[in-house]
Formats: C-alpha cells, sequence, structure tokens
C-alpha cells in the first residue's frame, strides 16, 4: 500500500507540473502547443536531475560515501541544465514571437539571471531528491534500530526470567530440606503447595502477561509454603483485592520482595511480622510489603540482592515510566517497607 501512495503521489507531482502552463495561461490568451511543449521538456530536465538523484546519486554515491562524484555530477548536471533551458526556451520564445498575443510583452530580463534562476530550481529538485532518500534511509534505520531494541529486550527478558525460576527453586528447596529434619509431615505439604507454584512457573512464565488473580494465587501459595516453617513469633497476614479478575501483570514481577521479606524478616526469638497487601483497580496495580527488619550479617547475605535486580530490569523493560519503586525502613526504623506501584 505505501508502495501504491508513493507511486501515486509522484505522478500526481510531475503532472502537475507538466500542467503548469495551462495554469498561467490569461484570460485573453490562446493556448499554444508550442508553449505546453517548450515548459514539458523544462520538466523533463527537472525530472531527469530528481530521479538521477533519487535512484543513483544519493543512494550509490552519497550514502556510499563517493560524495566527490555526487558533487560532480550534479553540478555538472545542474549547470548544463540550466544552461540549455535558457537557450531552449529563448528559442521557443522567439518561434512565438510569431504567434499573435493580446496583453503586453513581459519587460526584458538579464541572461545571467534566467541562468542562476534555472540553476536554483535544478538544484532544489536534486535536494528534494536527495532529502526524500535519506529521509527514507534514516526511517528505515531507524525503524531496524527499534526492531533490533526490542529483540534485545524480549531476550533479556527471557533471560531474566529463565534466571527467576533456579533462583527460587532453590530457596524453595532449602527451605524443604529444613522441614525434612524435624517434620516429615511438613515437608510432604511442602512439596505438594511447591508442585502448584512449579505448574504456574512452568505455563504462565513463559507468557508476557499473565491474570493478576493467578499470579496472586501463586505469592499466596508460596507464602504458606513458608509459613509451614515458621516459629510461632511470626506472624503473615497476606490480602488482596483486585477489582477485575482479568486484569494482566508480568508474571513472577512481585515474588523476590515476598522473598526478600522472609529472609530479611523473620527472627528465630524476637516478635516478627510479614503483611503483604495487593490491591488493583483500573489504573494501577500496588504491592506492599512491610516487615520486621532484621538485617543479614556479612556472612549470610546469600544471593547478594539478585532478585531484587532482576525485578528493577524487568520493571525498566516492562513498564518504562508506568512504575514507582519506594523501598527503606520506616520512620520507625523497625519496620522495612517494598512498594511497587504499576500504573495502567
Amino acid at each position: 500500500m505505501n508502495k501504491h501512495v508513493t507511486i501515486l503521489l509522484h505522478v500526481g507531482v510531475w503532472l502537475g507540473l507538466f500542467l503548469m502552463p495551462l495554469m498561467m495561461v490569461h484570460h485573453d490568451e490562446t493556448v499554444s502547443m508550442l508553449r505546453i511543449v517548450a515548459y514539458g521538456v523544462v520538466t523533463l530536465m527537472l525530472m531527469t536531475v530528481f530521479y538521477l538523484n533519487y535512484f543513483w546519486l544519493t543512494p550509490k554515491c552519497y550514502v556510499k560515501g563517493n560524495r566527490r562524484v555526487f558533487w560532480l555530477v550534479n553540478i555538472v548536471l545542474v549547470i548544463g541544465f540550466g544552461i540549455t533551458q535558457h537557450f531552449w526556451l529563448n528559442y521557443v520564445h522567439d518561434l512565438m514571437d510569431n504567434v499573435p498575443f493580446r496583453h503586453p510583452k513581459p519587460m526584458p530580463v538579464s541572461h545571467v539571471f534566467l541562468v542562476l534562476r534555472n540553476i536554483f530550481y535544478l538544484g532544489v529538485s536534486a535536494a528534494i531528491a536527495t532529502t526524500i532518500v535519506l529521509s527514507k534511509r534514516w526511517h528505515q534505520s531507524e525503524d531496524a534500530r527499534l526492531k533490533a531494541e526490542a529483540e534485545r529486550k524480549e531476550a533479556e527478558l527471557k533471560n531474566l526470567r529463565s534466571q527467576i525460576n533456579p533462583h527460587f527453586l532453590l530457596n524453595t528447596l532449602n527451605n524443604i530440606y529444613a522441614l525434612t529434619a524435624f517434620d516429615k509431615e511438613k515437608a510432604q505439604n511442602a512439596i505438594q503447595e511447591l508442585s502448584k507454584m512449579l505448574r504456574h512457573m512452568l505455563y504462565d512464565n513463559q507468557e508476557q502477561m499473565v491474570n493478576l488473580t493467578n499470579e496472586v494465587q501463586f505469592l499466596e501459595n508460596y507464602v504458606n509454603l513458608m509459613k509451614l516453617r515458621l516459629p510461632t513469633n511470626v506472624e503473615v497476614s497476606f490480602n488482596s483485592r483486585i477489582d477485575d479478575p482479568n486484569m494482566k501483570v508480568a508474571p513472577l514481577i512481585f515474588i523476590s520482595l515476598v522473598e526478600n521479606a522472609f529472609k530479611h524478616g523473620v527472627s528465630p526469638t524476637a516478635p516478627s511480622s510479614i503483611d503483604i497487601d495487593i490491591k488493583a483497580d483500573a489504573e494501577r496495580i500496588v504491592c506492599c510489603i512491610e516487615n520486621t527488619n532484621f538485617p543479614k550479617s556479612e556472612k549470610d547475605r546469600s544471593g547478594h540482592g539478585i532478585g531484587l535486580k532482576q525485578v528493577a530490569r524487568r520493571l525498566d523493560l516492562i513498564y518504562p515510566q508506568r512504575y514507582h519503586w519506594t523501598k527503606g525502613l520506616k520512620t520507625d526504623g523497625k519496620t522495612y517497607q517494598s512498594k511497587i506501584e504499576i500504573i495502567n
């Protein structure tokens, strides 16, 4: 469709230039075929300069770096055709002097001025052709760059998603392993919860977007799994409110925040709490997690924050300029809050 439109545009422009003499005829002047032919030759010269630049000089010489040939040929063409047009129009005007006109003849103009005028119009024709070609090539390059950037982002997202699975499984299996040491029944229940989560990870995680309700259920299964090994001094709450059950979200975008809360928010002896709240409406999705803060020592910083770095990168790629992530200690100095707000 674009090719057909381009052809029609070219035909329309040149047809308008060929018919220009008819538009310049006075009401008391006889239409002269000689005049139409004379200015038609001028238009053909403009077309020659235009399409030589359009199909050959610009793409084959200018773009590929052979600009000396580009400028030399253009200068010869423009000056040569400019002088030729002048002599041609003089010749035609001499022939037309024998044709009676009712309107007065125009005042004579300097030959140098007329030649320079012709050169100017021919130069404009060459410049327009060059501009169109360079503009098209720029748009093609920009489209190719955007496509490559999109493919790079897609590849990076796939790579990040593939990294989430082993990172998550490692933490979960470590939890189950700890359960087997003191409660085999809980360990068996944990394996069942893990199987539900793996089903979500194997199937839904391959999609660009998943239903938010399924993602919330996945997080709840994870919380239930973690609660199996928590001591009695830890309180965990999980609340969700989703207005639209068909709302979409990037898969596993919140799991690292939940993992981080259990990693740094639980003490084996001191009172601990983890509050997870997810709500969504037509305008935004908000995941807010608050937990008591028990920072790990230097020797016990497993993972080195890989999961959170992945979350930040995925948010940048999937929701550019459409999310806010605030994290840090609250004013009481004891509670850590991590809050992601995604704008729909």
